[in-house]
């Protein structure tokens, strides 16, 4: 089960898409032991933003909560209100404001696509050494067929792509992911792409190597 709570007295704009401050959480029964004795119980929380044009959900590490462990609602609800405090909000929206500073070019974006789908097939020895990237081969699909087609978040005339439309695509392509993996997906989907933002500008950083 998933769930999400907007919040719509805090909106922002970011390349003229209006997002919605959103919280939400999954609870997926796979990670229990549903035949044990009573034990905490646990839960995917996050708090981010909602973008309204496509109903992507923009989530970021300090928002997320990958396992919260609870033994009752009010420790549920503590929990819960710990990790909304800690979240960095204007951090948060900052750093999406600035992916629309950055593009790739087709060449570029291409390049991308397909490292991406050689990521997956990596040892695991040689995956400790590049960033993570969560998203699979179907994922990056979906990218690619929006990069094209997609109304809001497609490349542009020259075949160029700025980072906070290529986000979005990441995170559209993230809808087909099943509740378990969707949040931790969402959150790399960010990690990621601001990790391309840095490899455009130094050619050293580790996430250079999906642009080679």
């Amino acid at each position: 089960m998933a769930f999400i709570i907007r919040i719509p007295s805090i909106t922002e704009t970011i390349n003229g898409n209006t997002l919605v401050l959103t919280v939400g959480g999954v609870r997926a029964l796979n990670t229990e032991n549903l035949y044990n004795k009573k034990t905490y119980e646990k839960f995917k929380i996050f708090i981010g933003f909602q973008n309204m044009v496509c109903c992507n959900l923009c989530v970021s590490t300090d928002g997320f909560k990958e396992e919260l462990k609870a033994m009752s609602y009010a420790d549920l609800e503590d929990k819960t209100l710990q990790l909304f405090s800690s979240y960095n909000m204007h951090r948060h929206l900052n750093a999406m404001d600035q992916l629309s500073n950055y593009s790739l070019t087709e060449s570029q974006f291409a390049q991308l696509i397909g490292k991406g789908r050689l990521y997956n097939f990596l040892s695991k020895k040689e995956k400790l050494l590049l960033p993570e990237l969560l998203l699979n081969d179907g994922h990056l699909t979906t990218v690619a067929k929006d990069y094209y087609q997609d109304e809001s978040f497609c490349k542009n005339e020259n075949g160029d792509i700025n980072l906070w439309r290529f986000y979005n695509l990441l995170t559209g392509s993230n809808k087909t992911s099943y509740l378990d993996k969707f949040l931790d997906r969402g959150v790399n989907a960010f990690d990621f792409t601001t990790g391309v933002s840095d490899a455009l500008n130094d050619r050293n950083s580790k996430h250079s190597w999906f642009l080679k």
